[in-house]
């Protein structure tokens, strides 16, 4: 009993002792999480973008003798401009319409070309839509006032959308610098992630690892690659076409093919305006090439996303999806990363799940 009365004592001061230390530890980790909350997303594109560019940067500094530095500012620099230098066009554009729209209206020289009769014969829209047509060119303001809060909504939908665009713009632009960074100290970088990944799966974190790199590269190639692709040949062919606004659509199958939304959303309808103002000959034309790049994606994307992946396509292409609809654009990413760590983990729990064949055997008197 005296023993007992003498060690107790002890054990209660070992345990507030460690109690009070795993507080103190929870929350620091609480603490730095908050602070660095507001930064999570601009760190998690800059590591998304580092990964995705590591190849053209060694391919660069191979070119400058391995000087790491100049090589990460030479590949910011390159992102920078692709960035910035259509947005900065496209913003110019906007506000250049923009103005000339309000100084016709103002001085009451805005006028609506008058619709083409074949508009009326279009299947469900086509007589509601001649309608309207037909009411701006004939009386332009008292259409607009007839619309006023529709028009007054709208126009702060687009005010709404050009202010997230520039946000998302300058975002981009932080994601890039900062990957920059990450590109320079890589061997660093490289080291420290093969530690964390090694700490939390042990013999399996350098495979974890691999797996991680090589998602986001085929994401990167499979959603945004042919994104991009669809947005060049769609864009050529609006242009070619003599497409009015062929910019301003190209962006639309931009974001439409980045969101895993199909392009025949803005195909369908140009090609009804192609062949409501053109011969039915190159109407056709244009709409065979249309429906070719349209479908383009699932040829590109399947082989783009699956080519050299550690998991299956179907895997990823799941996470995507699913992260997208969760998390927004960068559960893109975020989505197949975490699919493909459970699939690989899912994967090695089965393979060491004790005898295959005496499991087989069971199966088999259960049959």
């Amino acid at each position: 009993m005296n023993n007992f009365s003498q060690i107790n004592p002890i054990n209660e001061k070992k345990v507030i002792d460690v109690s009070l230390k795993l507080v103190l530890v929870f929350i620091l980790v609480a603490w730095c999480g908050m602070i660095i909350l507001p930064f999570v997303t601009v760190l998690l594109w800059s590591i998304i973008l580092a990964i995705t560019l590591f190849p053209v940067f060694t391919g660069i500094s191979g070119m400058v003798k391995g000087k790491k530095a100049i090589s990460a500012t030479i590949v910011c620099l390159i992102m920078l401009i692709l960035l910035l230098i259509p947005f900065i066009f496209l913003l110019s554009a906007i506000y250049d319409e923009a103005k000339e729209i309000g100084t016709a209206f103002k001085n009451d020289t805005l006028t609506i070309p008058p619709p083409n009769p074949k508009v009326a014969d279009w299947p469900l829209i086509g007589p509601k839509l001649y309608a309207a047509w037909s009411s701006l060119n004939s009386d332009l303001e008292a259409t607009v006032l007839q619309y006023k809060d529709q028009l007054k909504s709208l126009g702060q939908k687009i005010v709404q959308s050009i202010m997230g665009l520039v946000s998302t713009v300058l975002m981009f632009s932080a994601s890039i610098i900062i990957a920059g960074v990450f590109m320079a100290t890589s061997g660093k970088a490289e080291k420290s992630t093969l530690r964390l990944f090694t700490k939390l799966a042990g013999d399996n974190g350098a495979e974890l690892m691999v797996t991680v790199i090589q998602t986001v590269r085929n994401v990167a190639k499979g959603i945004i690659g042919v994104a991009f692709i669809q947005f060049v040949l769609m864009g050529t062919v609006f242009v070619l076409a003599d497409v009015p606004l062929a910019g301003f659509l190209a962006l639309i199958v931009l974001f439409l093919a980045l969101v895993q939304l199909p392009s025949a959303i803005v195909a369908v309808p140009v090609m009804v305006y192609v062949f409501s103002v053109k011969e039915p000959l190159p109407a056709t034309f244009w709409s065979i090439i249309l429906i070719l790049v349209g479908l383009s994606d699932n040829v590109l994307k399947p082989w783009l996303m699956g080519k050299g992946a550690p998991v299956p396509m179907l895997v990823i292409f799941l996470g995507s999806v699913g992260g997208f609809i969760l998390s927004g654009f960068i559960g893109l990413f975020t989505g197949a990363i975490i699919l493909s760590i459970g699939y690989k983990l899912g994967v090695a729990w089965l393979e060491g799940t004790g005898d295959m064949s005496q499991e087989e055997a069971d199966l088999e008197k259960l049959k």
